[in-house]
């Protein structure tokens, strides 16, 4: 598989906590790359860097062949990279359909005053109503957002990220706080995307990310401390010891 994403010495520091230490990273195009590491090791905040939601302090952003390191947010979201939040993050007022509308438009750079003047926009309905079906919430376009179940909310936090139509989507812990069952639904989307799109996952569960993963990358502290498939992961002495645990290393 060819590069989609790459950086290159990626430095952070906030004060004296340095958050990224001079992270090099590469995401293939149509792979699920997963990233783990324990608290605190600087996950939200690469991933903050990578969305262009923070700037770096050092280092560069690659992405489908161009430097994008001081590109901002919405411009790289045009560009194909959309994220998810570990906080949900959605239009909690407004009905399913009109959350997946505003994340099309944003795609699309289109400005609009007034819902009536979207309504006008039936491509922009259509599209918002396919990622709806994609997602899980068929028949539920119409109910309002911060009246879905928490699990739907995860799902159409996912959604938005989906409706921009990226190449890549980094996903921040997309199952927090879901029960077992709301979660499966989420891991099946998540597989679904395999090969269609690239995918960067957060994720504390390892089940999962063994499950989903073609390749891992382990931060810890701040440093890519290895990357490699899920098999090499698991036989890594490095990174038993100091993420998965005494137990998986003895």
């Amino acid at each position: 598989m060819a590069e989609l994403l790459c950086t290159t010495g990626l430095y952070k520091h906030f004060g004296g906590v340095v958050a990224t230490d001079h992270v090099d990273l590469s995401i293939e195009r149509g792979e699920i790359h997963a990233l783990i590491g324990p608290n605190g090791a600087g996950k939200t905040t690469l991933v903050h860097q990578l969305a262009g939601a923070v700037a770096p302090d050092g280092g560069s952003v690659s992405f489908d062949g161009r430097d994008v390191t001081h590109v901002a947010f919405h411009e790289r979201v045009r560009l194909g990279i959309a994220r998810s939040y570990q906080i949900t993050s959605i239009f909690r007022k407004h009905s399913v359909l009109h959350n997946l509308a505003l994340a099309v438009l944003a795609r699309k750079g289109s400005s609009l005053r007034f819902w009536r003047s979207l309504a006008r926009e039936s491509q922009v309905f259509q599209e918002a109503d396919h990622t709806a079906v994609e997602i899980g919430l068929g028949g539920k376009q119409d109910q309002i957002a911060g009246r879905l179940a928490y699990g739907d909310q995860r799902r159409l936090e996912v959604g938005l990220a989906l409706a921009t139509r990226p190449q890549l989507v980094l996903l921040d812990e997309p199952m927090a706080g879901m029960d077992p069952d709301a979660s499966h639904g989420i891991v099946e989307l998540i597989a679904g995307l395999k090969g269609r799109l690239s995918v960067l996952l957060v994720e504390h569960d390892m089940d999962v990310v063994f499950r989903l993963a073609d390749r891992i990358s382990v931060l810890v502290s701040g440093r890519i401390v290895a990357t490699g498939t899920p098999e090499q992961i698991r036989a890594n002495l490095e990174v038993r010891r100091a993420y998965l645990g005494d137990e998986a290393a003895a």
